[in-house]
């Protein structure tokens, strides 16, 4: 009867085994049990396609217990179990035999797909090549090194050698050489734009001084129009709501990303600061969105409410519905436990809602009123004929290419971590790549807006912020780039996870911007018709 040996070694049990001693001071002493755990295992290049230790047909322990994880370690997909392997401290063992058993028809096969799809832990086989019954040793080995590394850095050097790239100078060069190059150009049509605004000042108020009856044109012909109120006025003041709180969001991660909350292995933290600072920063779009919509002078202020509420996990909620539905027809541990979604809805209930209404209310309740320098005028003027290259498509393709070429060079490290096994540790780059992103999309929707306003379009409001956002439908556009041609990612579960996930932040992406594309757009509108005279 053919003997197949697979073999554990104590390294190779890094993605699929966890050592977990309960604190970082904790002392052991010679011959002492240290608590081994056994993770979810999956294949390699589908990360999101993960399964319970045990689906395959390993040695089980005496005693089965499962580890209590936290919320975030539970989105994560995580599921440890004790591990049938014994590990006593300072004790080396050699081939350490688990246990015999005999594998059945159906178990070989579980291991040859194992190997085939290439799952994450490290395996020595023999005679794996036919589904038949077969008697095999579970084995394993031990070797304990001493080490004069604290205990909070010895992490440090997985995250270098498998989550940084292979040449960190070439990172920071490509990063800073991008940052250049756009700056330069953002900088080259910030000299124009001021150009041109001298210009049609001198030119303005030169003919104010020789003829008050002279006819209008430009942008001030439109000042009776430029400050009238946009269509669908409360969708508009959700929008701006939702992609404030996801810009309060953001802030908040980085600044727990620089001070190091999310070290390498702190597994959860980030899902868990995602779902708790998300839920605290509700309030941010119930005062945003009422408080504008007042300023527009909306009367319906429940519905904005729930409108602001919905436009955002509406589309989050569907999504994670239909995700979870395929996790759970794949007995994947990526669907979450119904405990954890009694908890989510509950955090939603009772923290989410409740200060959205709050800030709801103190927005509707607030005194202040829409500043508009030049009054608006009873009828609007009728818009010009525009060429193709000024409609609404167009500008938004343009305005979207130099921002995410900004950030192009990140996102696929970013996606490696996301959506691979590279750990991800250098926030210091991701921000300054993050404020250069915010600068040069607020710049250029400002500088697209002043080209429509000076073809006498005055619809400007919907278009700043479809402008600013379109930097998000560039990043899905480069998720299709990095699925194909970069990962090695397949099947139906990953594809949905994968593309599902990325359509919900890439949507993220494009309220949050579109939010500082439309704030700059408003600023600079202002501060235009402000500094020229009008009737």
């Amino acid at each position: 009867m053919p003997v197949t040996v697979i073999r554990w070694l104590l390294m190779a049990l890094l993605a699929a085994v966890s050592v977990n001693s309960v604190r970082s001071d904790h002392k052991y002493k010679p011959a002492d049990e240290v608590p081994l755990y056994a993770n979810k295992v999956g294949p390699f290049h589908n990360p999101s396609e993960t399964y319970r230790f045990y689906d395959l047909p390993f040695c089980l322990p005496a005693h089965l217990k499962e580890k209590s994880e936290a919320l975030g370690e539970v989105l994560n997909g995580d599921r440890l179990v004790s591990a049938p392997y014994k590990l006593d401290f300072m004790i080396e063992k050699d081939s350490e035999i688990v246990c015999k058993k005999t594998l059945t028809k159906e178990e070989v096969s579980k291991f040859r797909s194992a190997v085939t799809k290439d799952y994450y832990f490290q395996m020595y086989y023999v005679d794996l090549t036919e589904d038949k019954e077969v008697e095999v040793e579970f084995m394993y080995t031990v070797r304990w090194k001493e080490t004069n590394i604290p205990y909070e850095s010895r992490m440090e050097k997985y995250a270098q050698s498998s989550s940084q790239p292979h040449h960190l100078e070439i990172h920071w060069f490509s990063i800073i050489n991008s940052c250049v190059t756009v700056l330069l150009l953002t900088g080259f049509l910030a000299t124009i734009l001021m150009r041109v605004l001298k210009n049609d000042f001198v030119k303005y108020a030169h003919d104010e001084e020789a003829a008050d009856d002279q006819e209008e044109t430009g942008w001030k012909y439109i000042h009776g129009d430029v400050f009238r109120y946009p269509k669908y006025k409360s969708l508009f003041a959700a929008a701006l709501g939702s992609g404030s709180q996801l810009f309060a969001l953001a802030l908040f991660i980085f600044i727990l990303a620089l001070v190091g909350v999310f070290y390498p292995y702190n597994r959860g933290a980030l899902f868990t600061a995602l779902v708790v600072i998300y839920a605290l920063t509700s309030g941010i779009a119930g005062y945003t969105a009422a408080s504008f919509y007042h300023q527009l002078e909306g009367t319906n202020w429940v519905r904005n409410l729930l409108l602001t509420g919905c436009l955002f996990c509406g589309p989050l909620f569907l999504t994670f519905c239909f995700l979870n539905t395929v996790a759970i027809a794949y007995t994947a541990t990526a669907a979450l436990p119904f405990g954890t979604i009694v908890v989510i809805v509950l955090i939603w209930t009772l923290v989410t809602s409740p200060l959205l209404v709050l800030g709801g209310i103190a927005g509707k309740n607030s005194k202040a009123e829409f500043q508009a320098p030049v009054r608006t005028t009873k009828y609007p003027r009728e818009i010009p004929p525009l060429p193709w290259y000024r409609k609404t498509v167009p500008q938004m393709a343009m305005a979207g290419f130099l921002p995410f070429s900004a950030i192009y060079i990140e996102l696929y490290y970013i996606f490696a971590s996301v959506w691979g096994h590279r750990i991800y540790t250098i926030y210091s780059i991701l921000f300054i790549v993050f404020i250069i992103l915010l600068i040069v999309t607020a710049f250029i929707t400002v500088a697209l807006t002043y080209f429509q306003l000076a073809a006498e379009d005055h619809e400007w409001w919907w278009r700043s912020f479809l402008c600013g956002g379109s930097t998000g439908v560039f990043i899905f556009g480069y998720c299709l780039y990095y699925y194909y041609e970069r990962s090695d990612m397949s099947g139906f579960m990953q594809t949905s996870f994968f593309f599902g996930y990325m359509a919900c932040i890439c949507y993220g992406f494009f309220l949050m911007l579109g939010m500082v594309g439309f704030r700059a757009a408003l600023f600079f509108v202002r501060h235009i018709y402000r500094s020229i005279k009008c009737e």
